[in-house]
């Protein structure tokens, strides 16, 4: 018998990715109100047997989940967008797919990493401990990482997308206690999850702030780089940390270092509509499809997008 899996995912532009054992699929509303779903073989890189080995598998999950995402992202963005049945998909190239990635890379630790240090540079003169220099650089990249979920919370597109995410996790849950994939079902489990990305960074930036006051103050240039080129490292032991408590969410110690993260998908997720539920439902029975496992007898809608619903608001 196989090793239980953990079936991932990332809410897409009207829409769902799944991330499965063998293969990733993305379910899409298309404006006319039906399904459409994408399934790919995941790339062995991303499946081989480097991905069980401990802080490696960190990295690579890293990796795995720009790449993945900004693919599906770009898929969605494709079908949620068409005008007709006519209207022609472009894949991007490689090369193109690559400089989006760097490029977003480069945002994200530029916004998080290296601007919470040129912040605290201004008044670090007047900070005697490194320890309270790095703890409350730290605090800046908190306070920068929390106003910018909560303002992104104010996009109509947002919102939508953080219901996608809740209608994900709540799918994820579903599938993991048992139940039968049909919406009724899916709503008696709540909209937040414990190894939801979100809850990843925020473990991220706490292990940040440990790692950093570690390296003490060192020359400005010195200490910046270290915020650039630990990025890996950080992640690795932040995946690590959270697989952890995943598996034992039953500790009490572990619950309460899953807590912060759940309180933090307040401002990620949102209640999903019987629709959003349906293309979560849609991704993950194509991902099982594909995964050679069962489906289960009763669900919503058929695997490959054939709900034909349309597409509804949410307040």
């Amino acid at each position: 018998m196989p090793e239980r899996f953990n079936y991932g995912g990332q809410a897409v532009i009207e829409g769902v990715m799944i991330r499965g054992r063998t293969h990733v699929s993305v379910s899409v509303r298309r404006p006319n109100g039906l399904i459409r779903s994408q399934c790919e073989p995941l790339s062995q890189l991303f499946v081989g047997k480097l991905r069980r080995i401990p802080l490696i598998r960190g990295v690579i999950v890293l990796v795995e989940t720009l790449a993945l995402g900004l693919k599906a992202i770009m898929f969605s963005a494709n079908i949620a967008l068409e005008e007709d049945d006519d209207t022609k998909e472009t894949e991007p190239s490689a090369i193109a797919t690559g400089a989006m990635l760097v490029v977003s890379l480069s945002i994200a630790i530029g916004l998080f990493f290296v601007g919470p240090l040129f912040i605290i540079r201004a008044v670090d003169p007047y900070i005697a401990s490194s320890v309270v220099s790095n703890i409350a650089e730290g605090g800046i990249r908190m306070g920068i990482f929390l106003v910018y979920l909560y303002l992104m919370g104010f996009m109509p597109d947002m919102r939508r997308v953080f219901a996608y995410h809740g209608a994900e996790h709540m799918t994820i849950a579903a599938h993991e206690n048992g139940e039968p994939l049909r919406v009724d079902t899916i709503r008696k489990f709540g909209k937040e999850h414990p190894r939801c990305g979100t809850a990843f960074l925020m473990v991220v930036m706490v292990v940040a702030v440990i790692t950093f006051v570690f390296l003490g103050r060192p020359d400005f240039w010195l200490r910046m780089a270290s915020r650039i080129v630990l990025v890996p490292a950080i992640a690795a032991v932040s995946y690590e940390i959270i697989r952890f408590n995943a598996a034992h969410s039953a500790n009490v110690l572990s619950r309460m270092v899953i807590a912060p993260g759940l309180a933090l998908q307040k401002l990620t997720t949102r209640k999903p509509d019987d629709d959003q539920i349906e293309v979560a439902i849609d991704a993950m029975q194509v991902a099982l499809a594909a995964d050679g496992e069962a489906v289960g007898e009763e669900s919503a809608v058929a695997p490959g997008g054939l709900s034909p619903a349309p597409a509804s608001s949410v307040s």
